[in-house]
């Protein structure tokens, strides 16, 4: 009998008692000594009860009510089911979830919207000296909340006379920032002076160059676009492109040297600094763009996912509801063109009161220093930063520091607990989510390993499915009648969340195609619709989730679906390997993709091959042992500290293209041996056996 089943029939058998007249409490007793006592104890504390009888007929209990005790003890589980261990967590944290939207709610009402522009302006009226962001970078600085929102304001009038009328813009057209994180603080007040005018804008990778370049500034829409002048070279190679579309271009800076590129320095320092009048952008409604942030997709091109005000308004949320106050200091190294570094990081100590301390970069060594020097209480993360803090040696003052949650993603569990082992009882938020996707989980019980947490009401406001999956299709498998199969408690699936009005997929701005192929329909009935978001998590019997891959990162080989996350777990605890990045390779000859590892060595480590063979044979299934090893002096990673697969995918063990050492598992010797020529063209001529 499931958890529901049992549910449903002790709630029926306490109501029969309640009809008859019978106390209830004596079932519940029953049960709890059974979940406490174990089953031995219990029925032998009910046996005496019984035997007892005759000394204490006077106040023993009808007969009814021992029928619904043994009735209850059959009934139930032996133990108690997974999920009512974190029931009070659950309550507590679905109050909160509750009283928050609400909130959001009443917001969404209100006419006009009450964006986050009124939002940070209200902060600021109210508390002008507030320091709102602090750099540490060169040329180290302080903003309080009075003079960003003036250089906002002055940012609002230079635009708006650059561009002639309020409306500009082109009926609220886009305007794009190419800026990189040197300019952090010019940039944001652009950003905001801007959304006072009712601007969306798209932040665009600096990193970007050429067709990359060009395809994110088009497809924002945009016909404005602020420049850094250290990207002088990067807007030069497409400025043609540009200017053939009419988006005219800005450098950030006093002067321009490009032809044909204007300069904003002047004009934002001579415009003055009133407030900016909210009719201005009166038309602004809860449903419309407020930002263009980038995440690439299959074709490699990056798409601008559409963040509309009420998403804005939930992503912003997210703070408070870790339980961020106005008195918080926020630390945070993350680029300022991913939503988690600007909205949840930013844009929600704007909202909040709170500081909020943005690095040039990330920098291992001087983490905690900046933590210390600026009084950090929430730190920000991604990726592989909090597992980049713990491979710096350590130090006597690793636990001094104010420091008392950590927000972010990507987490993994063998780093969770060294992190809060070396630098103390550090909270961790563990969240789970996407730029485009249309909802999220919370690790709200600080569980290790897991990526969020749900219970049946939970499920109920936010519903999703976990389904089988075709791993070379990357679609869901379906059924005869046409339907997903869902996939058991614990078993790795799809995840597919489901689109309603109170959870929108908004999709991709101008990419109609690329935003229906990220749909599925009749996933558990007809007519219902749900967002593929691609990655493959796991349901336990308590409601915690954990992420096991994403497809494309996953590979199939030998008939069996590999997780380059859980093999890059186990190679870490190898001793002579500090970096670890796993994917799959296509072997000629060979159905699905063979196992690689790209590793970098720990500091004074050389690479033992046997050691390494005995490893991986003694804690990995066959099918998911690598065969091929590339040493590299330093593993690539994206801006958001993630590994970069691609370009390893594509050079593969190519020794023509390849200028690292290569390994190859060899079963004869039992360990890794170099990967010669000669081995090479027998892999290739399929006379090596893998």
């Amino acid at each position: 009998m499931g958890p529901g089943q049992w549910l449903v029939s002790l709630l029926l058998l306490l109501l029969l008692l309640r009809a008859l007249g019978q106390p209830m409490f004596l079932p519940a007793v029953a049960l709890a000594l059974r979940w406490l006592l174990g089953d031995p104890t219990c029925f032998l504390v009910l046996g005496l009860v019984v035997l007892a009888q005759p000394w204490i007929s006077s106040w023993m209990p009808h007969w009814l009510s021992l029928v619904a005790v043994f009735l209850t003890l059959i009934l139930s589980p032996a133990r108690p089911p997974p999920g009512l261990r974190w029931l009070l967590v659950d309550v507590a944290y679905l109050v909160k979830i509750l009283y928050l939207g609400l909130n959001i709610k009443l917001q969404l009402r209100r006419r006009p919207p009450d964006t986050f522009v009124d939002a940070f302006e209200r902060q600021a009226g109210a508390q002008p000296d507030q320091v709102s962001l602090v750099w540490t970078g060169p040329r180290t600085c302080s903003v309080t909340a009075g003079e960003l929102d003036a250089r906002a304001c002055q940012a609002a009038w230079a635009l708006k006379a650059e561009l002639g009328s309020p409306t500009g813009l082109g009926a609220r057209k886009p305007a794009a920032l190419l800026v990189l994180t040197s300019q952090a603080i010019p940039a944001l007040t652009v950003w905001l002076g801007l959304a006072k005018l009712g601007c969306p804008v798209a932040w665009i990778n600096p990193h970007a160059r050429g067709a990359p370049l060009v395809h994110s500034v088009l497809s924002s829409g945009t016909q404005l676009l602020v420049v850094d002048p250290d990207l002088q070279e990067n807007l030069e190679e497409v400025l043609p492109e540009l200017q053939a579309e009419n988006i005219r271009c800005f450098y950030l800076s006093h002067a321009s040297p490009t032809p044909g590129v204007g300069a904003l320095g002047a004009a934002l320092e001579a415009a003055p600094s009133d407030p900016v009048p909210a009719d201005l952008r009166a038309d602004i409604t809860w449903q419309s763009p407020a930002l263009f942030i980038y995440t690439s997709g299959t074709t490699g091109l990056p798409k601008p996912a559409i963040l509309s005000h009420e998403r804005v308004l939930q992503m912003t949320k997210m703070l408070p509801l870790c339980g961020a106050t106005a008195a918080d200091v926020v630390y945070s190294v993350l680029p300022l063109y991913h939503a988690m570094g600007l909205v949840v990081g930013v844009l929600s100590c704007l909202e909040l009161g709170a500081t909020c301390v943005l690095a040039p970069k990330f920098s291992a060594s001087c983490f905690w220093d900046d933590c210390r020097q600026h009084g950090v209480t929430v730190i920000l993360y991604v990726g592989e930063i909090l597992r980049y803090l713990c491979n710096v040696p350590q130090r006597p003052e690793d636990q001094t520091h104010t420091v008392r949650f950590a927000m972010g993603n990507g987490l993994r569990a063998d780093v969770w607990g060294t992190f809060q082992q070396r630098f103390g009882p550090i909270r961790i938020w563990e969240l789970y989510g996407s730029t485009e996707g249309n909802m999220g989980f919370v690790n709200y019980p600080g569980h290790c390993g897991a990526v969020g947490k749900t219970n049946c009401l939970l499920r109920v406001l936010s519903p999703f499915e976990l389904v089988q999956f075709d791993m070379e299709t990357a679609e869901p498998v379906r059924d005869k009648q046409g339907f997903c199969i869902p996939v058991g408690p614990g078993e790795a699936g799809l995840l597919l969340t489901r689109v309603l009005g109170r959870h929108p997929f908004l999709g991709y701005r101008g990419h109609q195609e690329q935003s229906k192929r990220k749909l599925v329909s009749d996933v558990r009935r007809a007519g219902d619709l749900y967002y593929n978001t691609g990655d493959v998590l796991a349901l336990d019997r308590a409601g915690f989730l954990y992420f096991r891959d994403r497809l494309g990162d996953t590979f199939r080989w030998k008939g069996e679906n590999v997780s380059t996350r859980e093999v890059e777990g186990v190679l870490s605890q190898v001793d002579f390997l500090q970096e670890v990045n796993v994917y799959g390779v296509s072997v000629p000859g060979c159905e699905g993709k063979v196992g690689m590892a790209a590793v970098q060595l720990a500091p004074g480590q050389t690479f033992d091959g046997q050691k390494l063979y005995q490893h991986v044979r003694a804690w990995l299934p066959a099918y998911a042992v690598p065969h091929f090893i590339r040493i590299q002096d330093v593993l690539e990673i994206t801006s958001t500290f993630k590994l970069v697969k691609s370009r390893l995918v594509r050079e593969s063990f190519d020794l023509s293209v390849v200028v690292d050492p290569l390994f190859i598992l060899d079963n004869r010797v039992q360990a890794f041996r170099p990967l010669t020529a000669d081995i090479y063209q027998a892999v290739c001529e399929g006379t090596w056996k893998l």
